[in-house]
């Protein structure tokens, strides 16, 4: 049976590191973020988004600024704002949105068009360039935002106007007669008119989601015909050509994760949700093909895609050179969001296990402690002098920044952070499933009655997750829950007795079905050795080389720890690492330093010194001095 997830409000954290990522959104992402949309900070490279939005509503003169899909900045903020609002209420935050709300509104035509780019600086032009240009992302964005925010505080407005948008594209594109046969360059809209169709029960939005996924790559080709209408050149070849927006075949055709890593994440997930509101087996079967192209040949170890910098994309197989590693924040944000979706059609443990690899690694690693300095790229290897010369400027940074000129990454974390409730538990009317092991509380509405669990945890920190149930009576359902790829011995107890978790299920899931009652507890443990893990050896970057996990965490080595040159240096194959405890534990790694030599080449062997290395979280690198930071190292 399709499980279904809990609204953001319904889940409260209660402590440990997804309630402090939560608030930290909360109490400093979000206002940073408004004053930066709302080019408040004068010290800050602008956004213009506000203002956009103000010049096309007639509040103000000016000219356009920013990239062609600045929309979708401001969009994504607006969303993450009302998670938190749902989370709590806050009345100063609530008028600051229906302000932007109101000139969001007053920005909108009369047939329901909205869009700041062709309204300021290319009136006439709309519709005329899907391939490149932004017009259905921006507007999927919006409908994302409008919808959380009617879920959120029950208001109408923002939702009122992207329906009227949502019926404009209608009467704009399909395979009716007289309609245009286009679709987005870049994917979002297909995700966001299934959620306008789930809130408001208007079919003609998912019909045009299904339309958007199933027109794409058909021939006659649109993105050629419509370059021909512009007098532009049809793409030819190059990794810039129609695979770069998944347009190369139908969907049901494809095979290969192709193209840039986060259009196509979004599409997967747009399949995937489609799957679950028709029931098309073909869509999920495709899904699955797709997942096993993306996650196993073509992912980091860190829950990172899309290697190459050139198109932000996937490459081929097994190209996973940690220096060079794109893996863009955004990216593996959707990849929870086509995780989650493909959960939401089947409860497989290798979803929750990407959601869960891809969270505590790069997604949190894409954000800084602070809340106002974020990561664009997420490479997986450093050298600032090396980086200084990459011709992609993004992998300069060996610190964070406050804000992009493509702002993309920033308030997608701020979102996914605000929204994380949604993707710890999922249910349906038989039973509770727990993708997520964190510190929190949830109820949910089955069959039976309504049923309170709360999670007591220090996880990642620590494998040990206590579980209570509350109800007002004796209920039968089940209580699944994931037993992590990673682990190795789990031990599961109800009531102090021990239940068999040895084997892990197929599905990886334990399932325990029997006669709940209030008060019940379950205890599940998972074991939390530091594991070497090795990368396949077609990895050429990284054969012959080892990273450290422990749990779900990736761990890397940086200057500041262990001194410059880490490439001089390697760990002891013969020695156990050992833990140091805090209140973040850091790996303690029994290694050698080879000492410089005078010459580029030699024929004579170096004494290598004995040095213990130092390994912290690789979402937690680049918070301290700037310097080199690697995962993988070599053994001797």
């Amino acid at each position: 049976m399709q499980e279904k997830a809990l609204p953001v409000g319904q889940v409260r954290f209660t402590g440990g590191l997804c309630e402090e990522k939560v608030q930290l959104v909360k109490d400093t992402v979000i206002p940073y973020q408004e004053k930066m949309l709302k080019d408040e900070l004068p010290s800050a490279e602008p956004s213009g988004a506000v203002e956009n939005f103000r010049i096309a509503a007639g509040l103000a003169e000016g000219r356009y600024q920013g990239m062609v899909f600045q929309d979708s900045d401001l969009a994504k903020w607006l969303e993450a704002a009302a998670y938190t609002l749902a989370d709590e209420r806050d009345p100063k935050l609530e008028a600051r949105v229906d302000e932007i709300i109101g000139i969001i509104a007053a920005a909108q035509h009369e047939d329901g068009y909205l869009n700041t780019y062709y309204t300021v600086k290319e009136p006439g032009k709309r519709w005329t360039n899907l391939r490149d240009n932004h017009e259905l992302y921006c507007g999927g964005h919006m409908m994302e935002a409008a919808v959380a925010y009617y879920e959120a505080t029950g208001k109408t407005q923002l939702l009122d106007v992207m329906e009227k948008m949502a019926v404009h594209i209608a009467e704009q594109f399909g395979s009716e007669e007289g309609k245009q046969r286009g679709y987005p360059g870049h994917e979002e809209i297909e995700l966001a008119l299934i959620k306008m169709y789930r809130i408001t029960g208007t079919r003609k939005y998912l019909d045009l989601a299904e339309y958007f996924v199933l027109e794409r790559g058909r021939q006659p080709h649109y993105f050629q015909l419509e370059a021909e209408r512009r007098g532009d050149a049809p793409l030819h070849g190059g990794l810039l050509d129609y695979a770069y927006s998944q347009s190369h075949l139908p969907v049901l055709e494809q095979t290969e994760a192709v193209g840039h890593a986060v259009r196509a994440t979004y599409l997967y997930a747009a399949m995937a949700d489609l799957a679950v509101e028709t029931g098309r087996d073909d869509l999920i079967r495709t899904c699955r093909t797709l997942w096993d192209s993306a996650v196993n040949k073509r992912m980091y170890i860190t829950g990172g895609i899309g290697s190459s910098a050139f198109g932000e994309a996937f490459t081929t197989d097994y190209d996973l050179p940690p220096d060079t590693a794109y893996s863009e924040t955004c990216a593996a944000i959707v990849l929870t969001f086509w995780a989650r979706r493909m959960l939401h059609a089947e409860t497989r443990g290798c979803y929750g296990d990407v959601m869960e690899k891809a969270f505590f690694n790069t997604i949190l690693a894409g954000m800084g402690e602070d809340g106002q300095q974020f990561f664009y790229v997420n490479p997986l290897e450093v050298h600032p002098d090396t980086a200084r010369h990459r011709h992609d400027q993004r992998h300069v940074r060996t610190r964070r920044q406050g804000w992009f000129g493509c702002a993309c990454c920033p308030p997608n974390a701020a979102r996914f952070l605000a929204s994380l409730g949604q993707y710890v538990y999922g249910y349906n009317e038989t039973g509770i499933h727990v993708h997520l092991y964190a510190a929190s509380s949830a109820t949910f509405t089955l069959a039976t009655g309504l049923v309170s669990l709360t999670q007591t945890t220090d996880y990642p920190w620590d494998g040990t997750v206590d579980m209570e149930l509350s109800m007002e009576e004796k209920q039968q359902f089940s209580l699944s829950l994931r037993i992590p790829g990673w682990c190795r011995g789990a031990r599961l107890s109800v009531n102090g007795q021990e239940v068999d978790a040895e084997t892990r299920p197929a599905q990886g899931y334990v399932q325990l079905h029997r006669e709940w009652k209030n008060g019940d507890t379950v205890r599940l443990q998972l074991p939390m050795p530091i594991e070497r893990v090795l990368s396949h050896p077609a990895v050429r970057a990284t054969a012959g080389k080892q990273a450290f996990m422990r749990g779900p965490l990736v761990y890397c080595f940086e200057e500041v720890d262990n001194g410059p040159m880490l490439s001089a240096l390697a760990v002891d194959e013969n020695q156990e690492p050992v833990l140091e405890p805090g209140p973040v534990p850091v790996l303690c790694v029994p290694g050698f330093r080879l000492p410089e030599q005078s010459l580029l080449y030699s024929a004579d062997r170096p004494t290598a010194q004995a040095q213990v290395l130092r390994a912290v979280p690789y979402f937690m690198w680049g918070n301290r001095e700037p310097g080199e930071m690697q995962v993988w190292i070599h053994s001797v």
